[in-house]
């Protein structure tokens, strides 16, 4: 119980402190306390659409379509960030930023929730998320998916869901050492759909759980966020935080991926984001890097430069995929 309290207490300072630093619309993610008002230019939107077929919050997902109308839309997931503590953040995830960037570029985007660390351990949120690409392929006309192209993005830990996302198409199960981790998992009425995407976005992820002191950050005591998330410490099973890392994942047949990283980031060191750049590079992947010199977690990291970049290289894996 003092863990569980201990890692609660973490996670809402690190939702508050977020909202405080984060430029508007932008941010950590939380709580719905925390979440954000934003009006989006859409042409239809649907809320609370149950995307695993039960009737758990933790499992529904907002839908947004540019104002343009067209037959069928490109699909970005777009994941909210809350250090895996929040189970109800999609009305929160970036919405007047990252959001609002791909509508205005002709992206239909799908928010949703996805269980917490307090809800079930690890790989239960990567679960949910190949739950979530499953159904929009299940349900791509009742939505108009052009499900020729799904991408993920996400923050903080939606990039790590995302970046997890980019490295893991058609794996099912993965044997990481003592552990094996099921990826795929069979959440949602779609089990027999395809769950891979076709590039992915991460803004500020943790992806190297093994090596979260490779760079100065903020102390989180004795229970780290991945701590409660496995139920575990790294000394005692560190085959569980390498199961939990993107990096742990690469290969030449990843997808395209794109990073972005404050050099200041004080939440997830932005050597992170230059460990999974690397890795990437020598495995052949493509990849693209930003590392904003004052970019906090969140802060200064939504420019219009940025943005357009992310849009720009969606842009490009998906027209080259033509």
């Amino acid at each position: 119980m003092k863990n569980y309290l201990r890692s609660l207490a973490i996670g809402v300072t690190l939702m508050s402190a977020s909202a405080m630093l984060a430029q508007p619309n932008g941010g950590f993610g939380g709580f719905g306390g925390f979440q954000q008002q934003t009006k989006l230019e859409t042409s239809q939107e649907w809320k609370d659409v149950n995307y695993a077929g039960d009737d758990k919050a933790y499992h529904t997902c907002d839908i947004y379509l540019p104002k343009e109308e067209k037959a069928s839309y490109p699909v970005v997931v777009h994941i909210y960030g809350s250090a895996w503590f929040s189970n109800n953040s999609k009305g929160a995830a970036d919405l007047g930023t990252i959001v609002a960037a791909l509508l205005n570029a002709g992206y239909a985007v799908v928010c949703p929730n996805h269980r917490s660390s307090m809800d079930a351990k690890w790989p239960a949120q990567i679960n949910d998320i190949k739950a979530v690409i499953r159904f929009i392929r299940g349900e791509a006309k009742t939505y108009k998916f052009d499900t020729s192209f799904i991408a993920t993005s996400g923050f903080s830990s939606g990039g790590h869901l995302s970046s997890v996302c980019g490295t893991t198409n058609g794996v099912k199960v993965a044997k990481v050492g003592k552990e094996k981790v099921d990826i795929e998992g069979s959440v949602g009425n779609y089990k027999k759909k395809k769950s891979y995407v076709n590039a992915a976005c991460d803004w500020s992820g943790p992806v190297d759980l093994t090596d979260m002191d490779c760079g100065e950050h903020m102390s989180f005591g004795a229970s780290s966020p991945e701590d409660a998330l496995l139920g575990s410490k790294l000394a005692d099973e560190p085959d569980k935080y390498l199961g939990l890392s993107a990096t742990n994942y690469v290969d030449k047949k990843d997808v395209p991926i794109i990073i972005f990283h404050g050099e200041k980031d004080n939440v997830v060191p932005c050597c992170q984001g230059r460990k999974f750049y690397e890795l990437l590079k020598a495995a052949g992947v493509k990849t693209e890097a930003t590392f904003v010199p004052e970019g906090g977690h969140g802060m200064g990291m939504y420019s219009a430069e940025n943005l357009q970049k992310m849009v720009n290289f969606l842009d490009g894996v998906r027209l080259k995929k033509k």
